[in-house]
């Protein structure tokens, strides 16, 4: 073999090399971490919710630990006046966003009244609906007066603080800076390629203990079929993978499975802006009972789930004595004829001459969701209602007539129900309305003593299954598979919607 020929082999074989294993070869002993993410068209915490790269890049003034209680973060104390209804915030000295400019109480007064700013359109608002004033001190203390109690105000300042002096007069939805975020978080952005991978650095001047592992790539894998293909090549140190594949790797040597609870469950959303449902809203009972939960958890989740029936049911305050609308398709036959609809000689239900049916739509990608929503759509057609699920190109929250949903909080138990079930709020895609739920759920909100919010939030339970706005189907586990050489994940840490917190403790982890 001549010498340009060897040449071109060997930079063949090393390029080939990096591209399989990217640890391998990183410069100066530094450690790199890819992660299976989806895709990112900007990262805006301010306005998005569930963005699982927002901890890496920024900070709260306060956190949540492994057990998901609040802790000190950009705040390092704080004072609550009960008479004044006031939180007063004491400020790490100190603190530099990744351009090197001081973090100060102004850059937390105007991040949260962004929020609040109707004009912004934050389906974070509602958190904060009842904040008053914000009174910045001095540099490093900022005062929250608020017009009722809020439980969980604490648990919302984990909120990621913006830097004001990048940010202010820009377009909250549209500002550049969102491709180009500066954060005080544990890492900082260095490169974004837009569709493959964000890449991120650690920030060594963080005002905490700075992360062990230099580098995180976020490789932007959304198929879940080529996550499970390139945590099999090796190209993958971490990744979310469906039940499925996940039991693949159970007994793959190099590798680790995380089965991990969380509080994020699935149900099919009615869109009450349809009309079909100010017709049809007395047979959403039948549809909720037709569905065998249990079959669905065993058959698409393989067991990592449970079924569901409350979207508080993995938080304190759940509570069990409600209608869990159990499989029963005679209950459900029953409620429908006594709704005055028909069996008709193609076993579809018919009522004022219209078959009953409609149409679950499900999110591209997300291949668990299409299973689950085609085995109900099954089951309801087994009862006779005539129901179909489809993908659609865009997602129309204002005309669809349903959608397999997802939501869930592992922490305080206002969030992700007030604004997903109060009327009006930044959440409720399904333009659901009880003036019960509205009640029940304020009141929960705005006492700390936990009695009454049991009292208040079983209330609210009851009521929202008397009227459903969902069928609930099930809560999914969180299954994360990682190369063995990837150490410190806290396997037993409750995760939120989309397995998000995994990446509570990454200053913690290390890769051998």
């Amino acid at each position: 073999m001549n010498m340009l020929k060897k040449t071109a082999l060997i930079l063949l074989l090393l390029s080939l090399a990096l591209s399989l294993c990217p640890m391998a070869l990183a410069a100066d002993g530094e450690t790199t971490l890819v992660y299976a993410s989806g895709d990112y068209t900007r990262i805006n915490p301010a306005m998005d919710e569930h963005g699982e790269i927002n901890i890496l890049l920024f900070n709260g003034l306060t956190a949540h630990d492994r057990d998901n209680g609040v802790i000190p973060a950009l705040a390092e104390s704080w004072d609550y006046d009960e008479a004044a209804c006031a939180y007063t915030f004491h400020l790490r000295p100190g603190v530099t966003w990744h351009d090197g400019a001081p973090f100060t109480a102004e850059d937390v007064q105007f991040t949260i009244e962004a929020i609040m700013d109707p004009n912004n359109l934050s389906e974070n608002a509602p958190n904060y609906e009842d904040v008053a004033a914000i009174d910045v001190l001095d540099e490093l203390t900022v005062r929250f007066t608020l017009s009722a109690p809020n439980a969980a105000f604490l648990d919302y300042m984990t909120m990621p603080i913006l830097p004001r002096h990048l940010l202010d007069g820009e377009d909250f939805q549209t500002s550049d800076f969102f491709r180009h975020p500066i954060g005080t978080g544990p890492y900082r952005l260095e490169r974004w390629d837009e569709g493959q991978a964000i890449t991120l650095v650690k920030n060594e001047d963080y005002f905490l203990v700075p992360a062990n592992i230099d580098r995180i790539v976020f490789k932007i894998v959304p198929d879940d079929s080529v996550r499970a293909m390139q945590m099999h090549s090796g190209e993958l140190d971490l990744a979310q993978l469906t039940p499925r594949d996940a039991e693949n790797f159970l007994d793959r040597e190099g590798y680790a499975v995380y089965d991990m609870t969380t509080s994020d469950y699935r149900g099919i959303l009615f869109n009450f802006r349809n009309p079909y449902w100010t017709e049809n809203r007395d047979i959403i009972p039948a549809v909720c009972c037709a569905i065998d939960r249990e079959a669905i958890v065993q058959a698409v989740l393989l067991g990592h789930g449970e079924p569901a029936y409350s979207p508080l049911q993995r938080n304190e305050y759940n509570c069990p004595d409600v209608d869990h609308y159990d499989y029963d398709p005679d209950r459900a036959r029953a409620i429908l004829e006594s709704a005055g609809a028909e069996l008709g000689d193609d076993g579809f239900y018919y009522r004022n001459g219209e078959r009953l049916g409609f149409v679950i739509d499900v999110a591209a990608g997300d291949q668990v969701r299409l299973d689950m929503a085609r085995a109900a759509a099954q089951q309801l057609r087994e009862v006779g209602l005539d129901v179909t699920a489809e993908i659609p190109p865009v997602v129309d929250w204002g005309s669809q007539m349903a959608y397999l949903i997802g939501w869930g909080s592992p922490f305080d138990a206002d969030d992700h129900t007030y604004k997903v079930f109060g009327t009006d709020k930044g959440a409720n895609y399904s333009g659901y309305s009880n003036a019960e739920v509205d009640k029940y759920l304020t009141e929960a909100r705005e006492t700390d003593d936990p009695a009454e919010r049991t009292e208040a939030y079983a209330a609210f339970q009851k009521a929202l299954a008397d009227d459903p706005a969902y069928a609930f189907i099930a809560y999914i586990d969180a299954d994360y598979v990682a190369k063995e050489t990837l150490r410190g994940i806290a396997p037993d840490t409750v995760l939120g919607h989309h397995g998000v917190g995994i990446f509570w403790n990454v200053t913690d982890w290390t890769m051998e």
